[in-house]
């Protein structure tokens, strides 16, 4: 078989009608590279950015963030209601939020990296406005971004390629995130003599404001799916479709009960823990967070490539969330027993945690799979679409999420002691005997909870066809009676 040029195929303009061509697959997956970026900078280093160099109470940082949710559960529905129910004059409703959304929120977040020469108080009093219009734009765009997956075709295994190719980029904008810690780390800031302060400003500029500007390209994908009602649904009767979603609904419960997990993030855990050298070369813990992430992450990044193929094989996206979390549980409590207080041991815990990647990395692809589906089933049911309400509460759920994690940590690293300015393997006692089972264990908690969620889940491939083919039938009856 004669293999396909790889830059024809991926700019290839040419696909059968309802499906995407992979010109607008590929420019879809790079703009959830560049968001990535921006949301991975935001959500792992803007709290380590408050507490080490604004020098914020972890508990204060934690409650910011918290309060910002709180308000979420207000106008996050609410703007995904308001999306469903607004048409843009050229009749899409989600695409063109994606290009007028970043630049703002790019903005803003090199803002949120900035070392204010205030007093304390008035540092928060910024920190909050900026983190609360932050994330209030970040919904729009979020919801956007990832509703466009249930619009882009009316495939549902389409859609599923189109879910695997965006995760796989926004997977890469972690990487771009990952590359961090090696900025952070002594050997960096000596030799180029510039203060930490100044390194996380440059991620703010480069990570923040640059990932949302490649962002932009998710406006070259297509909204392929039109509603019957071109003229938007009423408020109430989005909300009432909402309520039929036994699927979404099940699944926003699964990952929220997962963030209820006592843990530390990587940074807190490595800069206190891990040191150790390799000949002549010393690595300090910003550095072996890096090589440890990366190296872990390996395996999973690799796996997405085939992750529909997979999927198929295991017999369906939820038995992929169910064999995901059953994986992550016994990998963490063998890796528990491994420990880490030598080189060896940090090398079969990554092994580990590794083979743990494989699965785990397919889970958003099954979760925004599951949720278009059922945008699907619940048009066919009620003949109402509302993707922006669904991928709204998707959004709602990953930043509650975060919420509770931040929150939870924080009062975490305060009840354990942790001082910032000793984070270089000073800690006290009680911080440096208890870190090693919050940091591995701690997750166990939260997937046993998600899997206790998920089992409720309806995955039914027949009734999902048969969907597929009357709404096709019903659209074309519609467009014949115009």
């Amino acid at each position: 078989m004669k293999l396909q040029n790889p830059i024809k195929f991926f700019f290839s303009k040419e696909a059968e009608e309802g499906y995407v061509p992979n010109r607008d697959l590929l420019a879809h997956s790079v703009a959830l590279t560049g968001q990535n970026m921006t949301y991975g900078f935001i959500s792992g280093w803007w709290f380590t950015f408050c507490t080490d160099i604004l020098k914020i109470s972890p508990d204060t940082v934690g409650w910011i963030t918290s309060l910002s949710r709180l308000w979420d559960a207000v106008n996050d529905p609410l703007i995904g209601s308001l999306m469903d129910k607004h048409r843009f004059k050229s009749g899409e409703k989600l695409r063109p939020y994606t290009l007028y959304t970043p630049p703002i929120i790019g903005i803003i977040s090199a803002l949120m990296f900035v070392a204010y020469a205030t007093n304390i108080k008035l540092t928060i009093a910024i920190m909050m406005v900026l983190y609360f219009v932050w994330d209030i734009l970040y919904s729009i765009q979020d919801v956007a971004l990832w509703g466009m997956i249930a619009v882009s075709s009316p495939h549902s295994e389409e859609r599923a390629r189109v879910a695997q190719w965006v995760s796989i980029g926004a997977g890469a904008g972690g990487i771009f995130v990952g590359l961090f810690p090696n900025f952070l780390g002594d050997n960096f800031l000596n030799a180029l003599n510039i203060e930490t302060k100044t390194v996380y400003l440059f991620g703010g500029i480069i990570l923040g404001l640059g990932g949302e500007l490649i962002s932009m390209l998710a406006y070259k994908q297509k909204e392929r799916i039109r509603t019957i009602n071109d003229k938007g649904d009423s408020i109430k009767e989005i909300f009432r479709a909402l309520g039929h979603n036994k699927v979404l609904l099940t699944i926003s419960l699964a990952r929220f009960l997962q963030a209820l997990s006592p843990g530390l993030d990587w940074i807190h855990f490595f800069e206190s823990s891990i040191s150790f050298d390799i000949g002549s070369k010393h690595i300090d813990g910003g550095n072996a967070q890096f090589i440890f992430g990366m190296l872990v992450g390996v395996p999973g990044a690799i796996a997405i490539f085939f992750a529909t193929r997979f999927i198929k094989k295991l017999g369906g996206m939820k038995k992929l969330l169910i064999v995901s979390q059953i994986a992550n549980i016994a990998l963490r409590i063998i890796s528990f027993f491994v420990g880490y207080k030598s080189l060896w041991q940090l090398a079969i815990v990554l092994i580990l945690m590794s083979i743990g990647s494989i699965p785990g990395s397919m889970m958003d692809i099954a979760h925004r799979s599951l949720t278009s589906d059922s945008i699907d089933y619940i048009e066919w049911k009620t003949g109402v679409r509302n993707e922006g309400i669904s991928f709204s509460v998707q959004n709602f759920i990953s930043k509650m999420q975060g919420a509770v994690s931040f929150l939870i940590k924080g009062y975490i690293l305060k009840f354990l002691s942790y001082d910032a300015d000793l984070k270089k393997y000073n800690q006290n006692p009680t911080y440096m005997k208890w870190q090693w089972p919050i940091f591995i264990l701690g997750p166990v908690v939260g997937s046993i909870f998600y899997l206790m969620a998920i089992s409720f889940v309806d995955d039914n491939p027949e009734r999902k066809a048969m969907v597929e083919a009357e709404l096709k039938e019903r659209r074309e009856k519609s467009l014949q009676a115009i």
